[in-house]
């Protein structure tokens, strides 16, 4: 009996050693970032065709933020505000990067900055393999001398939308799995961005797919369904990996977009079209993405354009099959929060834009927010006929408030996004002292913004076209 018993204990004990050593062991992070994914484009959101079944899980075993806000309505700036935790004006990332002519017509650099704060270095430095694969969009890829993504901290990658060779679209989950499986290997902690090209125009269609929604009589909206569907079967075989290799449990994964949906104009004629990084598909006659009722889309600073699916899973530490529809969390938020899980020091001097929300991902109420929230996008004013909601230059939140103002400031909308989360009510004229208040605090970070980039951005093009660094 006493062997007996002694045996036991002993087992007990390397279990318990087991447990603790998992327990201490760094979660590793998987942020799986859309492009042009719309609010509405999930089945869990309530689309009427669109069909997401891994996603839907996602929102099943974890949370579902509604209140997540990027920090552009276009591809580049957005990606920005993730990479290094401030809003992408700080380095005149303003739009999407194109070639270099338009970069420089429009006050921009080539790319970003190399010595900017980098979330994957910090990870980098906290142990972590780091990699990217999918859309990268920090450069362009009809720039030649840019820097690819492995210059930004990650220690593997396959991308588009940038220098060197291009990775085909549809090959990013099965990079994204080898690079898991040899992280494992290693005895390391990985942090993976899986940057989608869905549902971005060109719409590359598979069969495969686009007989799933045979059924659908409109040919956009079945080739509309059908990326979405090919890269929501995509995340499914991550997922499983993740299952399949014990992963899951200690695995934090996003979803998200970079900004809200593309539509189609009205008498758009579906035709095929050609991109320089992914190739031929179709046109912008299939953009048929919605909002879930925000106003605007894509390009615009009202919810529609900025406001995009956030869903969170990370068994034991955030709720499963919870809806947030109060938090306020911010694309400048996910630097500090993703170090924070990963115990990753932010460097001497850093100060985020954003802050960390790892408490509200775990379930705690969000306080009412403090840190403001700043927009800039060039937009045209007056807004035209069949673009009303695309006029607004500049956006600031603070607390449950946000003002728009056009470019010049000569017209401004206040709302109060709490109780008016779709921009129904602009109630400037009954609050002028919160009006004055917050057209003062965007004044202020106007000014504390570079009149041009600076730094190691330009492309030796720029020299061509007699532009001065």
């Amino acid at each position: 009996m006493r062997s007996n018993s002694a045996l036991l204990i002993l087992i007990l004990l390397a279990f318990a050693g087991t447990a603790i050593a998992s327990a201490d062991e760094k979660p590793n992070i998987l942020f799986i970032f859309a492009d042009d994914w719309g609010w509405g484009d999930l089945s869990c959101h309530g689309h009427p065709y669109v069909k997401t079944p891994n996603i839907d899980r996602l929102a099943r075993e974890g949370t579902d933020f509604h209140r997540f806000t990027v920090a552009s309505g276009v591809c580049s700036p957005s990606r920005t505000a993730v990479i290094t935790g401030h809003f992408p004006a700080r380095y005149n990332i303003d739009g999407h990067f194109a070639w270099v002519p338009s970069n420089a017509k429009r006050n921009m650099p080539d790319w970003l900055d190399q010595q900017a704060p980098l979330l994957p270095r910090m990870l980098q430095k906290a142990g972590y393999a780091t990699a990217h694969f999918g859309k990268w969009h920090l450069a362009n890829n009809m720039i030649p001398d840019s820097p690819s993504p492995g210059d930004y901290g990650y220690d593997a990658y396959g991308a588009f939308n940038c220098s060197g060779e291009q990775m085909p679209v549809h090959e990013d989950a099965m990079h994204t799995i080898d690079f898991i499986e040899s992280a494992v290997a290693d005895g390391k902690p990985f942090f993976v961005n899986l940057w989608l090209h869905e549902p971005h125009t060109p719409f590359h269609t598979v069969p495969k797919y686009e007989w799933r929604f045979r059924h659908l009589e409109d040919r956009t909206d079945q080739i509309y369904a059908s990326v979405l569907s090919h890269a929501d079967d995509r995340i499914g075989e991550v997922l499983d990996a993740l299952d399949r290799l014990g992963l899951s449990d200690n695995t934090l994964v996003v979803f998200s977009s970079d900004n809200g949906p593309a539509r189609a104009s009205g008498n758009a004629e579906l035709t095929l079209s050609y991109d320089t990084a992914t190739g031929a598909g179709w046109g912008t006659a299939a953009s048929k993405g919605i909002t879930g009722g925000r106003r605007g889309y894509k390009a615009s600073l009202f919810e529609g354009g900025v406001g995009v699916p956030f869903i969170a899973r990370w068994p034991g530490k955030i709720a499963a099959g919870k809806v947030d529809d109060s938090s306020l969390i911010s694309a400048v938020d996910l630097l500090p929060t993703f170090c924070e899980i990963a115990d990753a020091k932010l460097p001497v001097g850093y100060q985020p834009d954003g802050v960390s929300q790892v408490d509200v991902l775990k379930g705690t109420p969000a306080p009412v927010r403090e840190k403001s929230l700043f927009w800039k996008y060039p937009s045209r004013w007056p807004a035209s006929s069949n673009r009303p909601d695309h006029w607004v230059s500049y956006a600031v939140v603070h607390k449950n408030w946000k003002l728009v103002s056009n470019a010049d400031g000569s017209h401004v909308e206040l709302y109060d996004i709490a109780a008016s989360p779709y921009e129904e009510d602009d109630v400037k004229a009954s609050n002028p002292e919160i009006v004055a208040a917050m057209v003062q605090q965007l004044d202020d970070w106007k000014e504390s913004l570079p009149a041009k980039p600076s730094g190691d951005v330009f492309s030796e093009e720029r020299k061509s076209l007699g532009k001065s660094n």
